[in-house]
């Protein structure tokens, strides 16, 4: 929108002589755009936040949710490829859509870490519980994705009164969802695998506290 916005401001003012008294606004979806960008953004950087909090709050932890939220990018990367191949605009909606995305695609990492934390609390070594967790939680996570991206289905295709103004946004959270989903089961495993072996080294290579001096006795006090 931005783009299209500057090309016709450009083309309004070399393409004719305005006179000194006249000046030219472009309002629609870019002055819409431009009276709720500030809020959006602020509710987009708040969304991130609380998740972050939560997710820190249940995993005891302020580095697994980092790692968990790094399906966020993943799928405001599908997101945006898939729009840009359909040539659907950036618009209010859509960036709703990213918002909703937010909240929804942490979901699949968070299945996905959870149990591998379970399983080494079970005493399993790290890589056993990595590839078992991704193993066990492949189905949850596929039926999950597919619920969700079936539901949204109708709504992308535009089915109902007034499902144009909807469309953007389903197809924000199908391209998002489903290229997190398939990015988080190879990715998500390999950033927590690196993150939990450069743990065990800092931990391995952290001196040892020295003993506590024994107290003194009367005969060593004389």
């Amino acid at each position: 929108l931005g783009g299209a916005v500057r090309a016709i401001e450009q083309a309004l003012r070399s393409g004719i002589e305005w006179p000194a008294e006249m000046r030219f606004t472009i309002t629609g979806q870019n002055e819409e755009w431009k009276r709720s960008e500030g809020s959006l953004y602020l509710a987009l950087g708040l969304s991130l936040f609380l998740v972050y909090v939560i997710m820190a709050a249940q995993f005891e932890s302020l580095l697994q949710p980092l790692i968990i939220m790094l399906t966020i990018p993943m799928a405001f990367f599908g997101s945006v490829l898939g729009l840009w191949l359909l040539g659907v605009n950036v618009s209010i909606v859509v960036f709703l859509g990213l918002i909703l995305l937010g909240g929804v695609v942490v979901n699949n990492a968070i299945v996905l870490v959870d149990y591998a934390n379970t399983l080494k609390a079970r005493g399993v070594n790290r890589r056993e519980a990595i590839v078992t967790a991704g193993a066990v939680r492949l189905r949850p996570i596929l039926m999950t994705t597919g619920t969700t991206v079936l539901g949204l289905l109708p709504m992308a295709l535009g089915l109902g009164d007034g499902a144009e103004i909807r469309t953007p946004m389903a197809l924000t959270v199908i391209f998002g969802l489903t290229s997190s989903t398939l990015l988080t089961l190879v990715i998500i495993p390999l950033i927590y695998n690196l993150a939990d072996e450069f743990r065990d080294r800092a931990l391995r290579a952290r001196p040892a506290a020295a003993p506590a001096a024994p107290p003194a006795t009367p005969e060593t006090a004389v």
